[in-house]
């Protein structure tokens, strides 16, 4: 799995060559080789009559199939201020030791104090504000105050600095200062899959490994199932299954991060709809009922939190964060080959829901056409006073949209909760509480760093003509791509022509492939390409398979 007026690409040039990129359908090439594309499949490239756009130093466009194209865009430039530098950590209370420090950022008085330490070793430190900007339910303001030294023309010169600092009694890491989020005209890799129904007759849906908990790489997935191209979609927890709310053809195989931003796709992704879903799901045996906590996950761990029935230490969604709670009912499917282990309870249940068992350890795996029932803490308990063998066990699960509407989950319905919400009803959108990119308490070294610098990014979103979108950023490499921030990556998506836009997992699983050239962008980790939880798939055939 796993920003601000910091936008990088939201100045007027880049909003002018992202709308004209919309207009055209491709975007010249201004001097940049075009990539090479695979044999028998067409590449475009603007010729000499075509306009200048600003900031788009080159393009080149691949058919991948009628009405679906792949172009490839650098946007902005270097710039010759951009330097590495080194970010000196903070702690996270007054008087804290300077050595374990693990802030990015704090208050600033604190980061005076840093700094004033500093200058006593003999170094010129600088302190800068870092801001945020006004989201959609949280109005711009200072996150914090970031302690900085010195700027160095390579990284190995401020790695250099970075040991001695080490060295004299301070913790830190070094940065590249493009990545800040500051620079509008920031270099830029984008990668833009477009899919035009009104040529395309395939499909566009949703896809995942041997099973959820083993995940698979996209380059595998798309040569398995024949697909045209793909990218990475949803957060993925440590046992690689997806995160949130996950519906495939209709089944629900993972429950809500409640309150999270998501998107629903029909008709093979013709119909695309970014909202907020929460899930409702109980169980009633013995005449009892209770609250299952959650589908396909570890019981006890909650992931970017956001789940129910009293988990600790927050119900609200947190990115990246794990909640936990002693007490859980969690339902298995089939579609998990190796459910944890450990003590509690549990059931299996044929596929009418009948019990077949009850144990007082987990770790079964569920039947074809069943599933098993783990419980853990005071749940165990319930489902050992109730359960009982030959029983029938009750259901009753809804999928509810921002409304509070009971979404209906016919057969070709897909539903991924990712987040945060980027563009509705093409005005920039990003719920950053209610999504909760926002850290909680007073450290908000995950938010500077996830939400305000730049990072690779995935999104999905389609525009007013119907267009379904696919967009790849890279991020984190000098020379090669600087990353948006979470606002940069909404921007860039409106600018593309998005009526509606959310944003996909990112950083190291950010990754666009297409069948005849593979990996498309150039993945951040220097391992390559990541295994996946799940992904968005684009099938040539309109039927499912």
């Amino acid at each position: 799995m796993r920003k601000s007026t910091h936008l990088t690409v939201s100045s007027a040039a880049a909003v002018l060559a992202f709308c004209a990129f919309t207009a055209l359908g491709t975007v010249p090439t201004t001097g940049a080789t075009a990539r090479p594309a695979a044999a028998g499949r067409a590449v475009t490239a603007a010729g000499p009559d075509s306009p200048t756009l600003p900031l788009t130093r080159s393009a080149t466009s691949t058919e991948i199939a009628p009405g679906v194209t792949e172009t490839s865009l650098v946007v902005g430039r270097t710039n010759t201020a951009d330097a590495w530098t080194v970010q000196v950590n903070q702690p996270l209370t007054d008087g804290g030791p300077y050595d374990r420090a693990t802030a990015a950022l704090g208050p600033k008085a604190r980061a005076d104090r840093l700094a004033a330490a500093l200058r006593a070793k003999g170094y010129a430190p600088r302190v800068e504000e870092i801001r945020t900007p006004a989201y959609a339910d949280r109005p711009a303001g200072t996150l914090g105050w970031t302690v900085r030294v010195g700027r160095y023309a390579d990284r190995p010169a401020a790695a250099t600095v970075l040991a001695g600092l080490t060295r004299a009694g301070f913790a830190g890491e070094n940065r590249y200062t493009a990545q800040d989020g500051t620079d509008p005209e920031a270099l830029q890799r984008v990668f833009v899959l477009r899919v035009d129904f009104k040529q395309f007759t395939g499909r566009v849906d949703s896809d995942f490994g041997p099973s959820l908990d083993v995940p698979e790489r996209l380059t595998d997935l798309v040569n398995t199932t024949g697909a045209l191209a793909g990218v990475n979609a949803q957060w993925f927890s440590d046992a690689g299954a997806p995160l949130g709310l996950y519906v495939k053809d209709g089944r629900l195989l993972s429950s809500a991060t409640q309150g999270r931003g998501g998107v629903r796709l029909t008709h093979g992704g013709r119909d695309l709809d970014v909202d907020t879903y929460s899930t409702q799901i109980s169980v009633s045996a013995g005449g009892s009922s209770r609250e299952v906590d959650g589908v396909n996950r570890v019981p006890g761990e909650i992931w970017n939190c956001g789940g129910v029935g009293g988990d600790l230490p927050t119900q609200h969604p947190q990115q990246d964060f794990k909640c936990t709670d002693e007490s859980e009912l969690v339902r298995f499917t089939p579609d998990w080959v190796n459910p944890p282990t450990g003590p509690g309870a549990e059931v299996v249940l044929d596929r009418d829901d009948r019990v077949t068992a009850v144990r007082r350890t987990r770790g079964a795996k569920p039947p074809t056409g069943g599933s098993t029932l783990q419980a853990i803490g005071d749940s165990a308990d319930w489902l050992i006073a109730h359960a009982r063998t030959g029983s029938k066990l009750d259901f009753t699960q809804r999928v509810l949209d921002s409304s509070g509407n009971t979404v209906p989950l016919t057969p070709d319905t897909t539903i991924l909760q990712v987040g945060p919400t980027l563009v509705r009803d093409g005005r920039v959108t990003v719920n950053a509480v209610g999504d909760g990119i926002i850290r909680e308490g007073a450290d908000q070294t995950f938010t500077y760093n996830w939400v305000v610098r730049g990072n690779p990014r995935s999104m999905v979103g389609i525009d007013d003509q119907g267009r379904l979108m696919l967009v790849v950023v890279d991020g984190r490499q000098a020379g090669w791509s600087s990353g948006v921030s979470v606002t940069g990556a909404a921007e860039l998506m409106k600018s593309l022509g998005a009526r509606e836009a959310l944003n996909l997992d990112g950083g190291g699983s950010s990754v666009l492939v297409t069948s005849g050239t593979g990996i498309v962008n150039r993945p951040s980790d220097s391992t390559g390409e990541r295994t996946l939880g799940n992904v968005l798939l684009v099938h040539p055939s309109a039927a499912g398979h």
